[in-house]
């Protein structure tokens, strides 16, 4: 039977419910972006849904441990109600450690997509390897904290739990690595931002976007001082602020690693460029290398050349900086009359005499070409 919402148990249960929402519409817009308007879906789409899956239930188990216990004191609660309220909690702080890696996971694979340098791509492996590592240590002391394991919320059973300074180190050393990981993921933005050829106006736009992963390792640092609440012997109620801000972490964390993708989609609603993509039919004589946006790509096709913007609508025109490499197969007579064309690069790739009876092959480039002056 649920208890009645109260004090810190209904600052658990809001907490917990708005951050989980804005952290599920934050991923349903990213795979709608990934899966529809860029068509690419990666590694590190996988583990945010994964991410996200699992939040599902570290969030279930929140807004029950609310309604069963959580953030009261044990003389308020009878045997049955006190159990519950421990299940809930060792079900939730399991799924928050699982949460969080795959978060985390997927943040870093993010910014591989952007990674050149070697140390950059050593820091960033480096920081993957010591998320897992260390979270697993905790999760499985958490799982295993007591023998047999349902000692930890059944007390009227024969068994033994650790120590809690064991405890008591392993959750510091997990939040001090999980701290340092996502700032180092939250700073190294800025190098890898920084030379790229952009205005300082956009570069510091996908820097501060890049970096919200700063946000997460805030709740961290906040959640430190409260880990000397295990100690606690009124455990559940002492132990109010570790749920209320482990919450804030794996939710904060999924919705930033989410935003960062979200920026095709400002653009679709800007221009409509989803709409023509999707009413766009493929003719026989022509052979997409990339999603376009614009009107009628298929109309326009060979006649004019395009600039990087129309051949990639997740990149931002005055980042354009870019060759643009575009297929077709045209009819044979107009590709005659344009093999003098001196408006782009035409290779013909059927010689003569060889595949005229299917129309042969073209390649357009377009280049774009800047100068700096000293």
């Amino acid at each position: 039977m649920a208890l009645e919402l109260e004090g810190r148990s209904t600052t658990i249960f809001i907490v917990t419910t708005v951050l989980f929402a804005i952290a599920f519409v934050t991923v349903c817009l990213r795979c709608f972006v990934r899966l529809k308007i860029v068509k690419s879906f990666g590694w590190d789409d996988g583990f945010m849904v994964l991410a996200m899956a699992l939040n599902i239930f570290f969030a279930t188990c929140g807004i029950a441990g609310s309604l069963h216990g959580f953030a009261k004191r044990f003389r308020e609660l009878d045997e049955a109600q006190i159990k519950t309220a421990l299940l809930w909690w060792w079900l939730g702080q399991l799924a928050y450690v699982i949460t969080c890696i795959a978060a985390k996971i997927s943040i870093v694979l993010s910014l591989l997509r952007l990674t050149i340098k070697r140390i950059h791509i050593m820091v960033l492996w480096t920081d993957i390897v010591l998320t897992v590592i260390v979270g697993l240590l905790f999760w499985f002391l958490l799982m295993l904290q007591c023998s047999p394991v349902d000692y930890f919320w059944d007390k009227t059973k024969d068994g033994q739990c650790l120590d809690t300074d064991v405890l008591y180190v392993v959750a510091y050393v997990y939040s001090i690595t999980a701290a340092v990981c996502d700032f180092t993921v939250g700073i190294l933005p800025v190098f890898l931002i920084w030379n790229l050829q952009m205005n300082r106006q956009t570069k510091w736009g996908v820097v501060g976007i890049l970096s919200l992963g700063c946000i997460a390792s805030a709740a961290v640092v906040i959640r430190i001082p409260y880990l000397q609440d295990y100690y606690d012997q009124d455990f559940l109620y002492a132990t109010a602020n570790i749920s209320i801000w482990s919450n804030v972490e794996a939710s904060l964390g999924i919705t930033a690693g989410s935003l960062v993708t979200l920026r095709p989609l400002f653009r679709w609603f800007r221009d409509g460029s989803f709409q023509s993509s999707r009413s766009m039919k493929r003719t026989n004589n022509s052979i997409l290398l990339s999603n376009m946006s614009g009107h009628d790509p298929t109309a326009q096709f060979i006649q004019a050349p395009k600039g990087p913007g129309y051949w990639r609508p997740d990149i931002d025109p005055e980042d354009a900086h870019a060759t643009v490499t575009a297929g077709a197969n045209p009819d044979r007579r107009k590709h005659h009359r344009r093999r003098k064309s001196t408006n782009s690069s035409q290779e013909d790739l059927n010689p003569k005499g060889q595949g005229s009876a299917n129309g042969g092959v073209s390649v357009q480039k377009t280049f774009v070409v800047t100068s700096n002056e000293v």
